[in-house]
This record gives C-alpha cells, sequence and structure tokens, in this order.
C-alpha cells in the first residue's frame, strides 16, 4: 500500500508542481494500492488559479494535457486508488477525486465536494465530462455539472460523488482499498480497465472540439477577469 499525498500552497491546489509530483508518485506506484489524499485539512482545492492567471494560451494548452495526463494516469493504475477526501474536494480536485476507483470522505459537515466550473465560467474538457458520466447516476448527473454546487459529505454521498463518509477516514480508506486489494491482480485491473475505458479512449472528435471550443474559452478575457475576481476574494 503506497499513500500519494496531494502537497502544496492554496489548499494544495494543483499546480505544476503538485500535478508533476503526483504523476512521478503514480508511475513510482506502478502495481501497488494506492491511497490518494491531501495534506494537512483539505483533499484540494482546485487547479491553481493564480498560475492560470499568469499563463499564455501555450502555457495552458501544456498545463491542461498535464492534468488530463494525471487522472489517466489514477484512471488506468494498475492496482486499486482509493481517494481519502479529508477536506474540500473543489473542480480539479474533485476530478482526481472522481478518477479513484472509490472515494471515502471525512465526516467534517465544513467540508465541501463538487464540480463547481459551470459557476464560475468554465467549460469542461470532454474527459471530465466522460468520467462524471461514468461515476454519477443519470439522475443526479445534470445536477451536480449544471448546478455546480458544492455539497457536504453527507450530500456528496446521497450524490454518489463518494462511497462512504466516516469519521474516521483515513482508517475507512485503508480498510477498504486493504480488501480491494484481497482480489486477483489480473481479474481487479481488467475489470477496471474495461469500466474505465470511456474516460480514457476519447474520439478524435472530442480531442478537436477541446481544441477548437474548450481551450480558446479558458483564456477568454472574460475568464480571465472572473479568475481575477475570485484571487482579490481569497486576498
Amino acid at each position: 500500500m503506497v499513500d500519494i499525498v496531494l502537497k502544496g500552497p492554496g489548499k494544495n491546489a494543483l499546480g505544476t508542481p503538485v500535478m508533476q509530483q503526483a504523476l512521478e508518485d503514480f508511475r513510482a506506484a506502478r502495481g501497488e494500492p494506492v491511497l490518494l489524499r491531501g495534506d494537512g485539512d483539505t483533499f484540494s482545492a482546485g487547479l491553481n488559479l493564480k498560475e492560470i492567471a499568469m499563463l499564455d494560451p501555450d502555457g495552458l494548452t501544456k498545463f491542461l494535457s498535464l492534468f488530463d495526463e494525471l487522472v489517466v494516469q489514477i484512471l488506468t493504475h494498475d492496482a486499486p486508488v482509493v481517494a481519502c477526501v479529508n477536506g474540500h474536494a473543489i473542480a480539479g480536485g474533485c476530478v482526481l477525486m472522481l478518477a479513484c476507483d472509490l472515494r471515502v470522505a471525512a465526516a467534517k459537515p465544513s467540508s465541501r465536494i463538487g464540480l463547481n466550473e459551470v459557476a464560475i465560467g468554465l467549460v469542461f474538457p470532454p474527459r471530465v465530462l466522460r468520467l462524471a458520466e461514468s461515476r454519477l447516476a443519470p439522475s443526479h448527473l445534470s445536477r451536480v455539472l449544471l448546478e455546480a454546487g458544492l455539497y457536504s459529505p453527507a450530500e456528496s454521498y446521497r450524490l454518489g460523488l463518494v462511497h462512504e463518509v466516516a469519521d474516521d477516514a483515513e482508517a475507512a480508506s485503508r480498510a477498504l482499498l486493504a480488501k480491494l486489494a484481497e482480489s486477483p491482480r489480473h481479474a481487479y485491473v481488467e475489470t477496471k480497465r474495461e469500466l474505465n475505458r470511456p474516460s480514457v479512449e476519447l474520439s478524435e472528435r472530442e480531442v478537436a472540439a477541446f481544441r477548437e471550443r474548450v481551450l480558446p474559452m479558458w483564456t477568454s478575457p472574460d475568464l480571465r477577469q472572473t479568475i481575477a475576481m475570485a484571487l482579490m476574494k481569497r486576498a
């Protein structure tokens, strides 16, 4: 069992160094069950908006490609991966959480979990939509994506964002990971591969749509203004 910890400034915001480290850690843990958690009292507050605000279109393309690579690495890891959601898991942080096989949240009413991209003017990349479709029941999918809410652990459980809420999330996550690791590896890995195939294998049309429609929206002046305002509120 290997612990991979998201650790960085801004409540473990997903900046380039944090994502590169996580990617390297997953590659080093090949074949080993992984517990993914955040440092301190937060899983991850999402993509690093300060870094995004400073990127030109080429830089943003590389940034989002790195995030996409990390999501795929988690989805294709050849052993069980359990997310110990020890606090906020927002936007990109929630995406990484959803990429894990199973998810256990700490029973902290103040924690917030959700995909709030639409509320701040971001368009979901196609892989994130595919992932959400594969993880959430149809009856909850539209609400989670379009309402763009941030939910308590109890509400996240009801919506299917997490599988379990526990007072001791780390102990519960470790127990769950150990249980998953008891299954014959080949059967687990092959079943996981087929379950995650729709999220891993994107069509050429989806990739083209991402480049032609999604990326320009991420670099638009309106979005940059929205990010600037969000950063001012945090200051």
